[in-house]
């Protein structure tokens, strides 16, 4: 007689496993709730960190500021990549997950052309 193994029974005894959450239900409901309250700032990815310690753009908290009111104006149009930009510097946010993507320098931008964006917010 031949046993057969169902791959779900292997799965359900090993997703539990791979699940490590610290609290239960309450502290993770509460934990998204913070991060959805300070979520509001938008982030760097790490090209753009990289990218603007090369280029010598200063990330200032007033800088910050401005790019999350950017990121706010833009969602309310329903744009989901936005060039944000000033005459020094510009930067690619990405409005869905509040990230800026890269930054550029005035010199970078008179010779770039500016792809896969669908609105831009002078700052």
């Amino acid at each position: 007689m031949i046993e057969r193994i169902s791959p779900y029974s292997q799965l359900q005894t090993t997703a539990p496993a791979q699940k490590k959450q610290t609290g239960g239900f309450g502290s993770v409901l509460q934990q998204k709730l913070q991060e959805n309250e300070n979520g509001s700032q938008v982030a760097f990815s790490k090209h753009a960190i990289a990218r603007a310690e090369e280029r010598g753009i200063e990330v200032t908290p007033e800088l910050v500021d401005q790019l999350s009111g950017s990121v706010e104006r833009a969602q309310a149009k329903g744009v989901t990549n936005v060039l944000a930009f000033d005459a020094t510097r510009a930067f690619i946010i990405n409005v869905p997950h509040n990230r800026v993507i890269t930054t550029l320098t005035q010199d970078e931008m008179k010779e770039n052309i500016f792809t896969n964006i669908d609105g831009a917010v002078l700052l």
